[in-house]
């Protein structure tokens, strides 16, 4: 689960980490408002204006200004608000600004910085630890650094079984080129934000640029933080923050319904019962001259409310010219499944997409006898490459 910038701030600020003080508006002259207010608190007379979405590259789609007086922070601050805001991470469609944060300017002279650094911590699946990652180049997108200066990017991995010791943020620290004051500022900052990212149960935290200003402080001017969904059970405060317009809509109708689903940009709906399945019904789907229009788990109890949620999610995708169903019959019955398909079909009622239905396992032949007994637009198959054949067909008709 993604927030947004100003959450992921408050969050860290309540761990030590020193971050760009910032008051979030929804209107232009809310806007106003907190910049009074920031001036009054922090005596800034410059400010910063941030489009609210969960996405990276705001700045080059126009959505992060600087506004030197009052009058510029509403100009601004309506610009922004209600823009379609395009970035690379958007997609050509963008998307919609509801909020800004109104920050200080840290920039500003008096605050004037002297470095920027980049500042992550994930998980790295492949050694099943923690690493910290930290550059020199702060204010550049990471990915580009990667490329053209690996040399740049320093990673320290931690044990989760003796968690992060003081050597490992020495080790980084020194090698960001840091000395005096500014060292122990960058050493406290990177403890404070391990301890945020690990109590949280947090899936990423990503700080760029992490800002050394001229009397050696370090603060956060951005935040990117992302929870593990897996935990978010612990965190009912963290699961509050999520903001529900940010997300595709049939995502979040479908994980509303207890489906795992992504919305993807093909012709051909795919519904199956496990991951590994659903990663083979897309390779089907693409063999079969076809492209998958989403990922959809129905899960092992599958019956005939998810089977009729999962149709429901995958119509309202215009895209979608077929759908191809494909259960193994383990956990949950292929008669069970068949017959949950036709009562789902009925309830629904004039689809107008063929449907092509691949059960296997147990009671898969009473399943597929449902299915050609049932006289509806619904046809059956056994093997992989029978589905592979009827998918071929029906977008060929």
């Amino acid at each position: 689960m993604n927030i947004h910038e100003y959450q992921g701030k408050e969050l860290l600020k309540k761990y030590g980490v020193r971050i760009q003080e910032g008051i979030v508006a929804e209107t232009a002259d809310a806007a106003v408002a907190a910049a009074n207010k920031l001036n009054a608190e922090t005596g800034t007379s410059w400010y910063v204006i941030k489009a609210q979405i969960h996405a990276g590259g705001r700045g080059k789609g126009g959505g992060v200004k600087l506004a030197k007086n009052i009058d510029q922070v509403k100009e601004i601050a309506g610009q922004i608000i209600g823009m379609q805001l395009v970035t690379k991470q958007t997609g050509a469609e963008g998307k919609k600004v509801h909020k800004v944060l109104v920050a200080q300017d840290v920039y500003y002279p008096g605050a004037s910085p002297t470095k920027e650094f980049y500042a992550c911590i994930l998980m790295d699946r492949a050694k099943s630890q923690n690493v910290i990652i930290v550059s020199t180049e702060g204010g550049m997108e990471i990915e580009e650094v990667a490329e053209h200066t690996p040399e740049k990017i320093i990673k320290e991995w931690v044990d989760p079984r003796v968690g992060l010791q003081a050597y490992q943020v020495r080790n980084l620290v020194f090698q960001l080129g840091l000395s005096g004051e500014a060292f122990k500022e960058m050493v406290k900052f990177i403890t404070n934000l391990y301890k945020a990212y690990d109590d949280s149960d947090a899936a990423m935290i990503e700080i760029n640029p992490a800002l050394k200003t001229s009397d050696d402080k370090i603060v956060a001017v951005d935040a990117k933080v992302a929870f593990d969904d897996n935990a978010l059970y612990r965190h009912k405060d963290l699961a509050a923050l999520r903001d529900l317009t940010e997300e595709d809509p049939l995502e979040v109708e479908a994980t509303a319904s207890d489906l795992n689903y992504v919305k993807l940009d093909g012709n051909v709906g795919c519904m199956v019962n496990g991951a590994g399945l659903a990663m083979a019904t897309m390779d089907i789907i693409k063999i079969s001259g076809g492209e998958p229009a989403n990922f959809l788990d129905v899960g092992g109890g599958a019956n005939a409310k998810t089977v009729e949620a999962g149709f429901r999610i995958i119509l309202k995708d215009p895209n979608v010219k077929a759908i191809l169903i494909n259960v193994f019959g383990g956990i949950v019955r292929c008669d069970r499944v068949a017959n949950g398909v036709v009562e789902a079909y009925k309830n629904i009622g004039d689809i107008k997409v063929p449907i092509i239905v691949r059960l296997q396992g147990t009671n898969a032949e009473e399943g597929a006898e449902i299915i050609n007994k049932s006289g509806l637009k619904v046809f059956s198959a056994i093997a992989l490459k029978d589905a592979a054949t009827k998918v071929k067909e029906v977008l060929a008709a």
